[in-house]
């Protein structure tokens, strides 16, 4: 794990929380949903493959949305997403493996865990398609990602840097995510996608994270080269199914 030193105190204090957080008794055998099926599909349909993010509330937004999550993840799909991210990080989020069980259960599309997850049994907390993988918050990443995949989890692997790339590709990750998000000062660049996405190999499916708050923004990340949209705040902010529609429909 990189210098927490480095980091915002939001995110070392995430770090912290993450760290005490417990893992499942049970390890878990997932019969995951395609991802890439998923992104094919909306495709096809003429629409922006998006991931459309339950996110109550977050160390970067003002506020808390208190709709059932069943509900606006229901909306999301209506609205054309072709996946959920479900927050399941209690303390700073305001998620909960629960939540992304109800969730799971009411939709048809994959649903991503979006968590900060540090050991091998924190995958066995709840069943999901996908989870989300941070190199710089993982110690032994390769290791990290044959153990989801035993499990029948896809991983997407978050990188903010080139180097990060370097590392998450050498673990075999198939599926990247690039995070605008700077951890330092927790501020946006939608520059830092542009900058890491030429290194990323042809056969990894590449995901645009973060800041993404236009239609303009959509085209601008897929001119520079993502196979689709992790989205949240911006979805989150009014009426999710038509801002869902917004991003997908461009």
């Amino acid at each position: 794990m990189s210098n927490s030193g480095e980091m915002a105190p939001a995110v070392r204090s995430i770090l912290a929380a993450a760290a005490e957080r417990p893992g499942g008794e049970t390890r878990l055998s997932v019969e995951a949903r395609s991802l890439s099926t998923a992104f094919a599909s909306a495709s096809a349909d003429g629409r922006v493959p998006v991931i459309a993010e339950v996110k109550p509330t977050s160390p970067t937004t003002d506020g808390k949305r208190t709709d059932d999550p069943v509900a606006l993840a229901e909306e999301m799909v209506a609205g054309g997403a072709a996946a959920i991210s479900v927050l399941t990080e209690p303390e700073h989020f305001g998620g909960s493996p629960e939540t992304l069980r109800r969730v799971r259960d009411a939709v048809d599309v994959p649903v991503l865990r979006k968590d900060f997850l540090l050991r091998e049994n924190q995958l066995d907390v709840v069943e999901a398609d996908v989870v989300l993988l941070i190199v710089r918050f993982v110690d032994d990443l390769e290791g990290l990602l044959e153990a989801a995949r035993d499990r029948g989890f896809q991983a997407l692997v978050e990188v903010h840097t080139r180097d990060e790339l370097e590392t998450a590709v050498s673990a075999g990750a198939d599926i990247v995510g690039v995070n605008n998000r700077d951890l330092g000062r927790l501020e946006v660049d939608l520059g830092t996608f542009e900058r890491v996405a030429p290194a990323v190999p042809d056969d990894v499916t590449l995901i645009a994270e973060s800041g993404i708050g236009s239609r303009d923004d959509v085209r601008r990340m897929r001119t520079a080269g993502a196979d689709g949209l992790l989205v949240g705040s911006a979805i989150m902010d009014g009426s999710v199914r038509e801002n869902t529609e917004r991003f997908t429909d461009v």
